[in-house]
C-alpha cells in the first residue's frame, strides 16, 4: 500500500508560523503573551522537555519564564507560586512539569493552576468539561492529533476510531474529542482482552500505552490511519514509539513516526493554547 507518512515536524512549523503572527498582532497592542512553565526536581527527561518549550516560545514570540524548585521541595511552596502567578497579568498560560516527586499530589497542584491560564488542559474542570465540549482549553495531545487528521483530510465523522490507552492525559480526552467529532469509539488498555480483535476494526487508531512496538502489522486494518502516541527509549539509545512503524506503515494509508509526529504538536498547541489565553485576555480588557 502507498502509505503517507504524517509529519508533524512539518505540520508543527506551518501552526507555529501562524501563532507568530498572531504574537505579533498583540504585541502592536501592548500585549506580549506570557507562558510560565514549573519544574519540581531534576529529572533529565522533563529538563530537556522544558529546554523545547521555552525554545518553541522564543521562536514564535511569546515571553517564557520557568520556575525551578529542588526535589524536596514542598508542596505549599509550589502552590505558592503558582497562586502568584495566578494573579499575574503579564502570564497568559501556566503548567507543571510532570511527573512531580512522590510526595506531592498532582491532582493537588494542577487544580492550583487558574482555569483560564490551565493551558495543559489537566485542571479536572477542563478534562471534565470535554463532555460537554465546553472546556476553556483542548489537552495539547489530542489536540495536536486531530491538527494532523484534519491536515490530511482524514474523515473523523462515522469512522470506527480506537483509543488504546486510558490516561488522563491521552486516552481519556482523546476519546472524547473523536466522539465530539462524530466518530464511533472504542476504549481499550494494554489489558484489553483479545486486544487485535479491537484494534484491526479501526479506520483511526491511536496509541498511547508507553509499550514500545506493541501495536503490530496483524493488529491494523488495511488502509488505516495510525497515530503513535508513545516515545519509547531502548537499550541501545534508539527512540520508538508503541506502534512497529516499518511493519505496520506497510499495510496503512496514514501514520505518524516516532521521533518527529505526535511530539512536536503537542508543544505547537501548547503555544496556541497559550496565544489563545492572551488573546481572550485582551478580548476582556479592551
Amino acid at each position: 500500500m502507498n502509505v503517507q507518512v504524517i509529519d508533524g515536524s512539518a505540520i508543527a512549523k506551518e501552526v507555529r508560523g501562524d501563532l507568530k503572527n498572531r504574537a505579533k498582532d498583540l504585541l502592536e497592542q501592548g500585549v506580549k503573551p506570557g507562558l510560565a512553565v514549573i519544574i519540581v526536581g531534576d529529572d533529565p527527561a522533563s529538563s530537556i522537555y522544558v529546554r523545547y518549550k521555552v525554545k518553541a516560545c522564543e521562536e514564535v514570540g511569546i515571553h517564557s519564564e520557568v520556575h525551578r524548585f529542588p526535589e524536596n521541595a514542598s508542596q505549599d511552596e509550589v502552590q505558592r507560586c503558582i497562586i502568584d502567578l495566578n494573579d499575574n497579568q503579564h502570564i497568559h498560560g501556566i503548567l507543571v512539569q510532570l511527573p512531580l516527586p512522590k510526595h506531592f499530589s498532582s491532582h493537588a497542584i494542577t487544580t492550583s493552576i487558574a482555569v483560564e491560564k490551565d493551558v495543559d488542559a489537566f485542571h479536572f474542570y477542563n478534562i471534565g468539561a470535554l463532555v460537554t465540549g465546553n472546556s476553556t482549553f483542548l489537552p495539547c495531545t489530542p489536540y495536536g492529533v486531530l491538527k494532523m487528521l484534519a491536515k490530511h483530510h482524514i474523515p473523523i465523522e462515522g469512522q470506527h476510531a480506537v483509543v488504546v490507552g486510558r490516561s488522563n492525559i491521552v486516552g481519556k480526552p482523546m476519546a472524547l474529542m473523536l466522539l465530539e467529532k462524530g466518530a464511533t469509539v472504542t476504549i481499550c488498555s494494554s489489558k484489553t482482552r483479545d486486544l487485535a480483535s479491537h484494534t484491526r476494526s479501526a479506520d483511526i487508531l491511536v496509541v498511547a500505552t508507553g509499550r514500545p512496538k506493541m501495536i503490530t502489522a496483524d493488529m491494523v486494518k488495511t488502509g488505516a490511519t495510525v497515530i503513535d502516541v508513545g516515545i519509547n527509549r531502548l537499550s541501545d539509545g534508539k527512540l520508538v514509539g508503541d506502534v512497529d512503524f516499518a511493519a505496520v506503515k506497510e499495510k496503512v494509508a496514514f501514520i505518524t513516526p516516532v521521533p518527529g509526529g505526535v511530539g512536536p504538536m503537542t508543544i505547537a498547541m501548547l503555544l496556541c493554547n497559550t496565544i489563545e489565553s492572551a488573546e481572550r485576555m485582551q478580548s476582556a480588557n479592551t
